[in-house]
């Protein structure tokens, strides 16, 4: 595979093969000829040139490590690793199978041949672990090319067109197939005319692409706009019900598959925030998402509905409204009327990807759907990849929520692998997020983030892997090699850096203080008399949303037992979710025997203590890591720094003002 040298290796640095590439391997694919079995092939031969090892044959040279495809898995992704006497040997059913296998040896290193003897299958949690691009072919003159972007422009396109030269992409398919995602979706889901045109004239492009993802086991997914028979097809319509409609659907399905075997399928986003939808024809997103999914069956497609549909003009001064509980109420009803290759996309809050809130409900809701959770790696809300954020933590914690209770015990990835308790276990969805890569250097922006891309990976693989121990995985394949100043620094800068965040931002689940526009910095009342519906209801006596069935919103009552009944009850309300689902007074006692006020300025004060004992730490070690590196988290260290006082100024003046309650360690607050 082609590389640039000067773009950063991440988490697949040459000297991470050493181990694998500096012993005797045979790769047994028999009469394999697919484009993931030759990268199988190319993975070895490039490991063992690089590191003094050998291909050998295995019937004649007792080789140390084997991969070797075997009939009999269900699973195309599985693989078995059987460790005998310091050999190895990875099985799969299929060439996918052997390439995750492979990059799992990479990630044990030296340990892979001292494991204790046995076999031990390997498959993923879900078929499907997805991440969805934003990027725009043109730039847009507010949101730039890449939307919610913080890493540079799009590794795809580049002036108004697909990039000609596209070993970038390469680069990032290997990177991903190392940490388990299997599908990309290419494209904004906020289409504009231009985008529109990667399903017509502009396919050959798509094709190009897809041909790139494809030797990694990656599927290529494209986003459409509801408006395509309109904007493609010379339509005065996209009513679902319309024949013309359905008969132009299907023939653009006919000629992407056509293009391309293994498409994947489409993504849409529907009348929300001003994208057209079936809405407009007075129809269901049923209706809407079911005419896409018969145009796509014949040829094995997916229909990726997002369910982010809600009022986005909204009248401040109406507290029954609420956009929390649009999700559940335009979806909740057609559960079970979902076509089969319809995967419904539901962001994991009702809200917006937030620092802190509540799981969304409307996830548990569709025991007759497939579901897809949707999270965000790009961290639009966490500090635009100038903090050190490592997601792992409020990922793991997301996916392991019990959403019937510890005694049921299935969690939001059961769901997602259609587990439902009151389904009938053939609803397979998967997960999906936002991607956070660009053409930096660094992929990321901040090196550190790249720490989230591969979690990401690795959880949608495993929900139930430790998430530090991920992040020390990540480190040590990082920084192969490397002193142990530089893991220990790394490890303890981003070990509780989500927590750290959330202490200096948006307290006790209030959302949404963000500067309105970029959503970077702090606005206490940026959001708040605006017509999005995301609102704090702050004021002289107290603060928080009433959510409740008895005086509020009624938006508990969408949960499942016990939730709906915990959530409800300020008695046991969690403290994190206090504000979120009730408005009391400054003068409430928390669970922790603290006020909600004295919280507010204690944690925003320890926030930026914590920023500040991070930047002492990686002060002392910054000389061990490469100067690139060392360069970029310095800077990105003074901006955290700038920006961390911000909010711990602004967001203790506000509440000091709001309350007239004074701090009381008598602190310095404006």
């Amino acid at each position: 595979m082609t590389t640039d040298p000067a773009v950063h290796p991440a988490w697949l640095p040459e000297a991470s093969f050493a181990p694998l590439g500096s012993r005797r391997v045979a790769v047994d694919l028999r009469d394999d000829v697919s484009p993931v079995g030759a990268t199988v092939r190319a993975e070895v031969a490039a490991a063992v040139a690089a590191h003094g090892g050998a291909v050998v044959d295995a019937d004649h040279m007792s080789p140390d490590v084997v991969f070797a495809l075997v009939p009999g898995d269900t699973d195309p992704e599985a693989f078995t690793v059987t460790s005998s006497g310091g050999a190895v040997t990875i099985a799969a059913s299929d060439a996918r199978g052997l390439l995750y296998g492979l990059f799992h040896l990479v990630r044990r290193g030296e340990a892979a041949f001292d494991a204790t003897d046995g076999t031990r299958r390997h498959a993923p949690h879900s078929p499907l672990r997805m991440l969805d691009h934003w990027d725009n072919i043109v730039v847009h003159p507010v949101m730039g090319q890449v939307e919610r972007g913080y890493s540079g422009g799009s590794i795809f396109y580049a002036d108004g067109s697909v990039r000609e030269d596209l070993a970038r992409v390469g680069q990032y398919a290997r990177l991903l197939a190392a940490s388990g995602i299997n599908r990309v979706a290419i494209n904004n889901v906020n289409v504009g005319p231009l985008e529109t045109r990667l399903i017509g004239d502009l396919l050959p492009d798509v094709v190009r692409i897809a041909d790139v993802f494809r030797p990694y086991g990656i599927t290529t997914h494209v986003s459409v706009s509801w408006a395509s028979p309109v904007r493609l097809g010379g339509l005065t319509t996209s009513d679902p019900a319309s024949p013309d409609v359905q008969e132009w659907w299907a023939g653009a399905a006919d000629r992407v598959w056509a293009a391309i075997p293994d498409f994947g399928g489409f993504v849409i986003k529907a009348d929300s925030e001003g994208q057209p939808g079936p809405f407009a024809y007075g129809r269901t997103h049923a209706d809407g998402a079911n005419m896409l999914a018969a145009a796509v069956a014949p040829h094995g497609g997916l229909v990726h509905w997002r369910a982010f549909v809600y009022n986005h003009e909204q009248d401040w001064r109406d507290r029954r409204t609420d956009r929390a509980k649009a999700a559940f109420e335009h979806f909740a009803p057609y559960d079970g009327t979902f076509a089969d290759n319809v995967i419904v996309q539901i962001k994991h809050g009702p809200l917006d990807f937030q620092v802190r809130e509540a799981m969304s409900p409307a996830i548990a809701a569709l025991p007759g759907t497939r579901v897809a959770p949707e999270f965000q790696v790009t961290t639009e809300y966490l500090g635009h990849q100038r903090h050190a954020v490592y997601l792992g933590r409020m990922w793991s914690e997301l996916l392991g929520f019990p959403y019937w209770g510890a005694e049921d015990g299935r969690t939001l990835a059961d769901v997602a692998a259609g587990r439902h308790p009151s389904g009938d276990g053939t609803r397979v969805g998967g997960f999906a997020a936002v991607s956070n890569v660009g053409d930096d250097v660094f992929w990321t922006g901040h090196p550190f983030s790249q720490a989230n891309l591969y979690a990401w990976g690795r959880l949608t693989w495993d929900p139930t892997l430790d998430p530090i121990g991920i992040l020390d995985e990540w480190i040590g394949l990082t920084f192969p090699g490397a002193p142990a100043a530089v893991r220990e620094t790394v490890h303890a800068v981003l070990d509780e850096s989500w927590e750290t965040y959330e202490l200096y931002t948006a307290p006790l689940g209030v959302c949404f203080m963000v500067q309105p526009g970029s959503h970077y910095g702090p606005s206490p009342d940026g959001y708040e008399y605006s017509p999005w519906g995301t609102y704090h209801f702050a004021d002289r006596d107290g603060i928080g949303v009433d959510r409740t069935r008895a005086t509020g919103t009624g938006f508990t009552g969408q949960y499942p037992a016990p939730w709906s009944d915990v959530y409800e009850s300020l008695e046991t309300c969690p403290d994190e979710l206090l504000l979120f689902f009730h408005h009391v007074p400054y003068s409430h006692v928390l669970h922790s025997g603290t006020t909600v006020i004295q919280h507010v300025y204690d944690t925003h004060f320890e926030g930026l203590e914590r920023v500040l004992e991070s930047v002492r730490l990686w002060t002392e070690a910054e000389d061990a890591f490469p100067a690139d590196v060392a360069e970029r988290v310095s800077d990105r260290f003074a901006e955290q720094v700038r920006s961390t006082t911000d909010w711990r100024d602004v967001i203790n003046t506000y509440f000091l003002r709001k309350s007239g309650i004074q701090d009381a360690h008598g602190r310095t607050i404006y």
